[in-house]
């Protein structure tokens, strides 16, 4: 059984490949480049499910395959639980994009106390079926920010988040070791345990 995941990013394919693998479902999965002509979809929504289901939608749609979508972003006590859905956008800049998101995140929580410091990074991960189902997973890896950034791995916010029970920032981490902790991973993890069930009951 074939599905689409809405990511032109072959590391993402790969990690969801390996989750599958984890619980024994054996099926394949596709990035949008075995479809050139898939449309670009904006994310309109207020929330991460709400823009995971637009993509996945869209996707599945235009393909007639399940499509497999996510959205996530970074979430602070200070700033209302900003950047959220728009994390991947928030500084507005075009270029250096990551660094530009992370120094203004910094400079707008310079003042904040410790308590107002904790964050999250959410994920939500859902597929669409042509038959109409559509399954919801979400994940979430709590933590605080850093006063500035520390560690050359991962990217975006990750070298100004510490996760809860550790002492370096998910950018300081190995991947094995974010992987194991991730909200991505927790998602994408829950959301294949729901496409086996589907499948077993199809």
């Amino acid at each position: 059984m074939q599905f689409v995941l809405a990511t032109r990013n072959a590391k993402k394919a790969e990690e969801l490949q390996r989750i599958l693998a984890e619980i024994s479902l054996d099926i394949q999965i596709v990035t949008i480049d075995q479809f050139p002509d898939a449309p670009e979809v904006e994310e309109t929504q207020a929330t991460f499910v709400g823009n995971a289901l637009l993509k996945a939608r869209a996707l599945c749609e235009f393909t007639g395959l399940p499509a497999i979508a996510d959205d996530s972003g970074l979430c602070v006590a200070a700033l209302n639980a900003d950047p959220g859905v728009l994390s991947a956008r928030w500084s507005g800049a075009t270029e250096n994009v990551d660094q530009a998101n992370l120094e203004l995140v910094l400079k707008q929580v310079a003042d904040a106390t410790t308590a107002n410091r904790d964050a999250n990074f959410t994920c939500a991960a859902v597929v669409v079926f042509p038959d109409g189902t559509e399954l919801v997973a979400l994940g979430i890896m709590t933590g605080t920010l850093l006063t500035k950034p520390a560690g050359e791995n991962g990217f975006g916010y990750d070298p100004i988040f510490v996760p809860t029970g550790f002492t370096k920032s998910t950018a300081q981490l190995l991947p094995a070791e974010k992987d194991g902790i991730s909200h991505r991973g927790k998602a994408l993890l829950d959301l294949a345990k729901q496409i086996a069930s589907y499948i077993s009951k199809s």
